[in-house]
């Protein structure tokens, strides 16, 4: 049976969000300090809000985006997967969320004890 309350499916979108998630971290943490000064730079800033705005295309508008976006805003806190990180929190809270309301469900479909 197919649910259509997991508001995330394991599908491309999810796929396409790990990829470039995972990407965009590698970039910013071997190459982009090589070439740039770091969170000092308007490129790596602006390539931030590009990946934000593509992750919120991809997932629809979650919370775990912004702390994301606020952190690669901290010099040496660029060192961490924060994209990934919030993507994973998504899909992790995403699945939650559905089982919360599978198991509401199958406890409302119950029939009360005679």
């Amino acid at each position: 049976m197919a649910d259509d309350r997991l508001t995330i499916s394991p599908g491309p979108r999810l796929r396409a969000a790990i990829a470039l998630a995972v990407v965009a971290d590698v970039l910013q943490i071997a190459i982009f300090p090589l070439f740039v000064e770091g969170a000092l730079s308007p490129a790596d800033d602006i390539f931030d809000f590009a990946i934000g705005a593509a992750l919120t295309y991809l997932l629809g508008w979650h919370w775990e985006f912004l702390p994301s976006f606020i952190t690669k805003l901290v010099p040496g806190a660029d060192l961490v997967p924060c994209w990934t990180l919030a993507v994973a929190n998504v899909y992790r809270k995403s699945k939650r969320i559905a089982k919360a309301a599978i198991d509401a469900d199958a406890t409302a479909r119950r029939e009360p004890p005679n």
